[in-house]
């Protein structure tokens, strides 16, 4: 029998570092906060274990815009995601299959998650037409027709060889109402029995399925009991981050993280705000992903505890500071802000300095809230951070609601 769960770390991840995993993905919960619903976990697949909460820098094309691969692993970054659409247009799966998977291809040897392209029903909704059979895309590189099916989708994954693939899912704009919804909702639950029939690489491979429903909590509630009835080793909630209020997006984290086991991997796909990140870890989810740190840096902004500065500013041009102070990444350990604005959005190096420092900031975060949560100050550590990301007191009033609903008052 498992021992129980306390406060307290049993097994750091330092001890689980060198050990492959028995199997494709074993989650475990290491501490719980007493307070919140946020927990510290470790999941191990077949390339790395990975502490959770985490957040997942995004290579949409098998790499991050303007971050080599041995960078990421200075930052000590133990999973990154790719893109199932983008990359089974191009290379393909041939180019994939001859290279012996995404990990050999790109020169990554840590975890890779692949998002299925469902994303793409979205992004790319002028070059979609959705039936049930899957989505029918016309390129954006050449303006060929394709189709992707949930198989189509797994056979692509399979290839990509990634240690985590979501299931092909049927996305909707949060703003869409009425009865597309619940189509969509019923869809992604067919989609998913699809997607488990055509899933080839069971043995090193996990499918996330994800939890779809737009902002109605009867749905949401309807597709969270019909997944969790199938065999999967952890779930993702999407359809968020869309252009809904921030009221209904946490109030639906909230439900869903409530809807989910609690011995698997909960991943919120598409999140990547630091004060999103830090609420939504008090909500309960351990998984987000976001492009925002790298494509900010490539505006020349570059993120902070006490927010986002943009360094094409002439403010920055006589400060001699480096971007965060106590900041340990090689962005601040060499380079200034008057520096840095002398070249952003002028110079391509300045895309990849600040991208660095973007991405080891996201990943310091999470590390700052396991840390808390083991030793059970994640309360405090809240309280902290709103109080250096808001001064004066101007805190977003969902912030607040949705901290109160997990027993945290600001």
């Amino acid at each position: 029998m498992e021992p129980e769960v306390t406060n307290a770390v049993k097994t750091s991840s330092e001890d689980l570092s060198h050990r492959p995993a028995a199997g494709p993905l074993e989650y475990r919960v290491a501490a719980k906060c007493s307070v919140t619903k946020a927990r510290v976990g470790v999941m191990s697949v077949r390339h790395a274990d990975v502490d959770t909460p985490v957040f997942m820098p995004v290579g949409t094309q098998g790499t991050l815009k303007g971050i080599l691969p041995e960078q990421l692993l200075e930052l000590d970054c133990r999973i990154m995601l790719s893109n199932t659409y983008h990359l089974g247009l191009r290379p393909g799966t041939d180019v994939l299959e001859k290279a012996g998977g995404l990990h050999r291809f790109m020169g990554w040897p840590r975890a890779l998650l692949t998002d299925s392209g469902g994303f793409q029903m979205v992004s790319l909704l002028q070059l979609a037409e959705i039936t049930e059979q899957g989505v029918r895309f016309q390129s954006p590189y050449d303006g060929s027709e394709s189709m992707l099916t949930p198989e189509r989708s797994m056979e692509i994954q399979n290839a990509i060889g990634a240690d985590i693939m979501m299931q092909l899912d049927d996305v909707v704009k949060t703003t869409t109402t009425g009865p597309r919804v619940e189509e969509a909702m019923h869809r992604t639950i067919r989609w998913l029995d699809r997607s488990i029939a055509a899933h080839g690489r069971d043995d090193d491979q996990s499918i996330f399925p994800i939890v779809q429903g737009g902002l109605q909590p009867d749905l949401r509630r309807v597709c969270a009991a019909e997944l969790t009835k199938r065999n999967t080793r952890g779930f993702a909630v999407g359809g968020l981050s869309g252009g809904e209020s921030k009221d209904e997006f946490w109030r639906t984290v909230h439900l869903c993280t409530d809807l989910l086991p609690e011995d698997k991997p909960r991943y919120l796909m598409g999140v990547g705000f630091a004060a999103d990140l830090v609420v939504c870890v008090a909500l309960g989810v351990d998984m987000f992903d976001c492009v925002f740190p790298t494509r900010t840096a490539r505006f020349g902004c570059a993120l902070t505890r006490a927010g986002q500065i943009n360094l094409k500013q002439r403010t920055f041009a006589h400060d001699m500071r480096p971007i965060e102070e106590g900041c340990e990444c090689t962005t601040c350990r060499t380079y200034t802000r008057a520096y840095l604005q002398h070249i952003v959005t002028v110079e391509p190096v300045a895309c990849s300095i600040v991208s660095v420092h973007n991405v080891a900031f996201q990943l310091k975060l999470m590390s700052d809230m396991r840390d808390a949560i083991r030793e059970d100050r994640f309360p405090e550590f809240v309280k902290s951070y709103m109080a250096v990301r808001f001064p004066d007191d101007s805190i977003p009033q969902w912030i607040r609601d949705a901290l109160d609903a997990v027993n945290v008052k600001l």
